[in-house]
This record gives C-alpha cells, sequence and structure tokens, in this order.
C-alpha cells in the first residue's frame, strides 16, 4: 500500500503552492506526475510553474510535449491513460478531486484540495474514506497563515 497525504490549501491558491511542494521533492530526488481534471487546466498550470519564481526553473513537461520519460515533472489529465507510469514518477499529485490510479513504483500520493471550498472538502473526506478502507497509510496537512504545511494526523 502508498502512503497518501492529503493538503488542505487554506492561505494560497494551489498554482502558488504546489509549485514549493513540487521543487521540495525535486530536490529530494523524487520523479512527479501531477494529474488533474482536464488538458485546459494542465496548461494553466504549466504556465504557472514558468512564471511562479523568476529565480527558479521547475523542470517539467505536459503530455502534449511528448517525451514524458524524459521528464521530472509530468503534468496530465485524468483522461489520459493513467495506468502508464510515462516518467517511473515515485510520487502523484492529484488536484481538481481526481482518484489517483495507484501505479507500480509510486510510493507517495498528494491529494491537493481547496479546504475554502465546501464541494472540494466534502470530495476530499469521502476520499479520505476510500484510501482507509483500502489499507493506505494516511496522513493529513492543513496549509497554515504563513502558506507553509502543517501535520495533523
Amino acid at each position: 500500500m502508498a502512503e497518501v497525504g492529503f493538503y488542505q490549501l487554506r492561505t494560497s491558491l494551489l498554482e502558488h503552492a504546489l509549485p514549493k511542494l513540487l521543487q521540495k521533492a525535486l530536490d529530494a530526488g523524487h520523479r512527479v506526475r501531477v494529474v488533474g481534471g482536464s488538458d485546459a487546466r494542465m496548461e494553466a498550470l504549466s504556465t504557472a510553474f514558468w512564471t511562479y519564481d523568476p529565480e527558479t526553473f521547475l523542470a517539467h513537461g505536459l503530455a502534449r510535449d511528448g517525451d514524458a520519460e524524459r521528464q521530472p515533472i509530468y503534468l496530465t489529465a485524468e483522461s489520459t491513460d493513467s495506468t502508464i507510469n510515462e516518467n517511473a514518477a515515485d510520487l502523484v499529485v492529484t488536484i481538481d478531486g481526481v482518484e489517483p490510479v495507484f501505479l507500480e513504483g509510486v510510493v507517495r500520493y498528494l491529494d491537493m484540495f481547496d479546504g475554502k471550498d465546501e464541494t472540494a472538502l466534502e470530495s476530499a473526506r469521502r476520499r479520505w474514506k476510500r484510501r482507509t478502507a483500502e489499507g493506505h497509510t494516511i496522513s493529513y496537512w492543513r496549509q497554515g497563515e504563513d502558506g507553509g504545511w502543517e501535520k495533523l494526523g
């Protein structure tokens, strides 16, 4: 079973918080797959990655770019074939309420959601219950006022 961390956004947008987490993941030697609700959403996220910090380059690619195996961060939509680990990721981030597909070689999943949106919060609670019932190791992280993450469980 994989480790699943739920990340409740409270003080900043995903486009600001996710690049910082991804940079830490890359610095720790991880390869990452980010799965969102649509190709358009992933395009917007790619643009945010290019512009979030002028001092930093966050190496990534979209499914349409090809060469997935060369991408340390691979952005893909839920609608693509999600049973293939195209970039040999060991960490998967799901956004937009996407249900993760548990892939061989992936040891950790991050489920990021907007904690100020009641619908997103309720959906995350249902996913939490499913992951717990499946026997995964679960952790819960909430964004603090300073934008950092605090582990609650």
